[in-house]
């Protein structure tokens, strides 16, 4: 069965001294298990990143490998109303903990998908039980946290991991399970999951199934055209041949089965990229009305039609930019 189970749980670190970057919080962490004892605390940031590794290390540190008899973890997404607060969070928060740490530890992922009143009432519950109980709240956006919440827990934003850390780590996870790969393909796997490192070890494991993980397995796993096919179609736009580019889009769509969203992301990346040499001014144009088609896609207009008159807009600036500085 060992095969089956996910490389990002396999590799979760247990413990805070395996944690990837982050080094700063990881260091206040410490200090919490060292003196045995921590404010409530609310970890923010963006997904993958290591929020829910960080408190289940921080549990694990503190309480070793019984851990479990003194911790409580749910998701808000799925329990996000005011009964598990009244119920499951009170009814474990009220008892008394006899060990060498004074209280015990609930953790409350994705806490933003709380309703405002559970978060009220779980505002009333830190309260009432801080004597034996300390929470842990993990969320993506902070903004959606009310302010009572935040200002009764000590802050810790977590931050997209840097390029060198997610490369290393997919590189040592790669050589455990004996998968090749080429280096330029873990590059890709971070160009595209910008520091989410759940969703590139995630990617890994999927592209491995093809054998030897390359750009061009990367990019399937993804559902992702390469970066050449759309910067071609770009080209095409610019040098003003818009059936070309519009046939080249067809293609995305059909062969490669994108989405018209996932086409203007790519538009989007290959415009903010320094592979495409465009005047600025152009690009700013462009960019603004890239904004506008994302829109009305999103909004439901049709995918294809949006990305043709995009494509057409691109051929009429291209050839007043372009061709007029050749």
């Amino acid at each position: 069965m060992e095969e089956e189970i996910l490389w990002a749980e396999k590799y979760r670190p247990r413990s805070l001294d395996d944690i990837v970057n982050q080094k700063d919080i990881v260091e206040r962490l410490k200090r919490f298990v060292k003196e045995k004892n921590m404010p409530h605390l609310l970890f923010a940031g963006p997904p993958g990143t290591g929020k829910t590794t960080a408190a289940l290390a921080l549990v694990h540190d503190l309480y070793g490998d019984s851990y479990e008899q003194f911790f409580l973890e749910l998701n808000a997404s799925d329990e996000r109303g005011i009964d598990v607060i009244r119920n499951k969070v009170k009814e474990f928060a009220r008892t008394m903990v006899s060990s060498s740490v004074p209280f015990k530890v609930i953790l409350l992922d994705e806490a933003d998908n709380m309703t405002a009143d559970a978060q009220q009432a779980l505002r009333r519950t830190m309260e009432l039980y801080t004597e034996s109980t300390r929470f842990i709240l993990a969320c993506n956006y902070l903004s959606k946290i009310i302010d009572p919440i935040q200002s009764r827990t000590a802050l810790f934003r977590f931050y997209p991991l840097k390029k060198e850390d997610v490369v290393s780590r997919l590189e040592f996870i790669a050589k455990e399970e004996k998968v090749e790969y080429d280096e330029k393909a873990l590059e890709t796997i971070y160009d595209v999951t910008m520091g989410d490192m759940r969703k590139a070890i995630n990617t890994l494991q999927a592209a491995s199934a093809y054998g030897k993980v390359t750009i061009e397995t990367v990019f399937k796993v993804l559902g992702l055209a390469q970066p050449k096919e759309v910067r071609d179609m770009l080209k095409l736009a610019l040098s003003g041949k818009f059936m070309e580019a519009r046939e080249k889009l067809r293609s995305l769509l059909v062969t490669y089965g994108l989405s018209g969203e996932d086409i203007v992301k790519q538009l989007h990346r290959e415009l903010t990229s320094n592979e495409l040499q465009i005047p600025e001014e152009l690009r700013v144009l462009l960019m603004d009305y890239i904004g506008e088609v994302e829109f009305r896609i999103i909004e439901g207009a049709d995918d294809e039609i949006q990305l043709s008159a995009l494509l057409a807009k691109i051929a009429i600036y291209g050839n007043k930019y372009v061709g007029s500085s050749k």
